[in-house]
């Protein structure tokens, strides 16, 4: 019964999605183990992603469906700094992002990323303006095979794969990444309006008068 939910299920489950398809008191943690033992040499393995379980093709054959993959168009180098920057800073204003970039980023770099679903809106800075805040999605997480945010790669990692350069500041630190859900205690949560003016809210399910 397991097997078949997650075979079938177009998105990964979570435990409790898949205790409630169960019969009661089946020990479903249990009964993952074995089912990703029983897959750990096939084709196919049973991984965690963003907290939830989904099956995908195992990493030594993915080579064989590459002529089926999707050309994805490639981020730019500015769209993939922002991207890092958000996922290692969040939750993370447009002028923090620049801040830490060291120049300006234009509208379009983040609407690209809101676009793919990798990055969205978190909530209102409370400093003067109210700047937006944005964070990753569970859309990132199972994009980059990663079970949780403090999965991304830190200092001695990021060194390793030749990502840093070998000289950098002694006092250098990779900030620990935080993607919790609830809004920090300077977010506010965003309105109907900011929804709306970000395009994720239509005039179709706008409920203002």
């Amino acid at each position: 019964m397991l097997e078949a939910l997650l075979f079938a299920s177009a998105e990964p489950l979570g435990d409790k999605e898949l205790a409630e398809r169960m019969p009661e008191n089946v020990d479903v943690a249990a009964l993952v183990g074995e089912l990703q033992a029983a897959y750990a040499g096939r084709g196919v393995n049973l991984v965690r992603v963003a907290g939830k379980w989904a099956f995908r093709t195992a990493d030594d054959l993915s080579f064989l469906l590459q002529r089926e993959a999707i050309e994805q168009k490639k981020l730019s180098r500015a769209a993939l700094e922002t991207l890092a920057i958000i996922a290692y800073h969040q939750p993370v204003t447009r002028a923090e992002i620049e801040d830490v970039r060291g120049v300006s980023i234009s509208k379009g770099t983040l609407d690209v990323l809101l676009e793919t679903g990798w990055v969205r809106l978190r909530g209102r800075r409370r400093t003067p303006g109210r700047p937006i805040t944005y964070g990753t999605s569970d859309a990132f997480l199972e994009h980059f095979a990663l079970d949780a945010i403090g999965d991304l790669p830190g200092l001695e990692e990021l060194r390793g794969a030749g990502l840093l350069d070998s000289a950098v500041p002694v006092n250098f630190l990779v900030p620990q990444p935080n993607d919790d859900p609830d809004l920090a205690e300077d977010e506010d949560p965003l309105t109907d309006q900011d929804m709306f003016d970000a395009g994720i809210l239509t005039g179709d399910d706008d409920d203002r008068d």
